[in-house]
């Protein structure tokens, strides 16, 4: 069973940096794409970021694009979220999911594309 497990989150003033890690844990898996999405309060589940676990191709929400940055390490079954210029408007809950099935049609950025997620970390950006 794959757990996976977020961290990096924290309290940064705007114009900030953070970088969160995702890392696999538990019995080997195969999983076919990763991506991070992020929720604040009253609000619905956001798209942010995905990466395909082979050949690394990567997508971005429109409201980062230019500012975060996903990353895979493969030694480490971890995925990264590196953000830059953070605002007010980033604050929420990020969270880690992972695409564990093949599938040619995948394209990772809705969250019903996710097989299994993490239990969130909070960012919050200070104005």
């Amino acid at each position: 069973q794959v757990q996976l497990v977020e961290s990096g989150g924290g309290l940064v003033q705007a114009g900030g940096s953070l970088r969160l890690a995702c890392a696999a844990v538990g019995s080997t898996f195969s999983r076919y794409g990763m991506g991070w999405f992020r929720q604040a309060p009253g609000k619905e589940r956001e798209f942010v970021a995905r990466i395909r676990w082979s050949g690394g191709s990567t997508a971005y929400g429109s409201s980062v694009r230019g500012r975060f940055t996903i990353s895979r390490d493969n030694a480490k079954n971890t995925v990264y979220l590196q953000m830059h210029s953070l605002k007010p408007e980033d604050t929420a809950v990020y969270y880690c999911a992972a695409r564990l099935s093949p599938d040619s049609l995948w394209v990772g950025i809705r969250d019903d594309e996710y097989d299994a997620w993490g239990q969130g970390t909070q960012v919050t950006v200070s104005s």
